[in-house]
């Protein structure tokens, strides 16, 4: 299982990657599923403009067509104006409906403080929504507090972290077509 860990930021790496590199080395130790990680900050993207997704640049192709391979998703991003970021937001904008559609999605945030750990999620839960994701009902969230002196994870966000990446292969186990299709997918299909 194909485990896509994405950095939502366009800002230079920081605390937040570090956790999803952790994550990912985490994960690939396990023997059912491999991870990777689609750095934001470094993946030229273009912005959105309503083409078909394969009409844009080799860069923005990539990433596309890696989250639409992937079996499980995590979307990271630190809280920027109490929601996520609008690197996080073009690349989902980019996505076909079927990218995440019934794929099983984890959200990872990362906040100053502890008072705005709902920022990221609950903006983030309407547009996967949107997509029909499969959900995990709870996310992880970070603070300053999440790491030790040196930058590296501490071992609770260690522990949340994989919690998340179980929960997410377990859910892979729920059948895509469970439950009704997202109203965006009655929006677009053939009449």
């Amino acid at each position: 299982m194909d485990l896509l860990i994405v950095y939502g930021t366009a800002s230079p790496p920081g605390r937040l990657l570090g956790a999803h590199r952790s994550l990912a080395e985490s994960v690939n130790r396990a023997d059912q599923r491999r991870a990777s990680v689609l750095d934001l900050s470094e993946q030229s993207l273009e912005a959105c403009d309503g083409r078909d997704s394969d009409q844009y640049d080799k860069s923005t192709v990539a990433a596309i067509e890696c989250t639409v391979s992937a079996d499980l998703v995590v979307l990271g991003s630190p809280v920027y104006r109490a929601s996520y970021t609008g690197a996080l937001k073009n690349y989902l904008d980019l996505l076909p409906l079927e990218a995440l559609r019934g794929k099983p999605v984890g959200v990872v945030a990362m906040g100053g403080t502890d008072h705005h750990y709902l920022g990221v999620d609950s903006q983030l839960r309407m547009v996967l929504a949107w997509f029909g994701a499969l959900v995990a009902p709870t996310g992880v969230y970070l603070t300053v507090n999440s790491f030790d002196s040196s930058g590296a994870v501490g071992e609770r966000a260690l522990r949340e972290l994989a919690e998340l990446a179980n929960l997410l292969t377990a859910l892979a186990n729920v059948p895509a077509d469970s439950g009704p299709a997202p109203l965006a997918a009655a929006m677009i299909a053939p009449k």
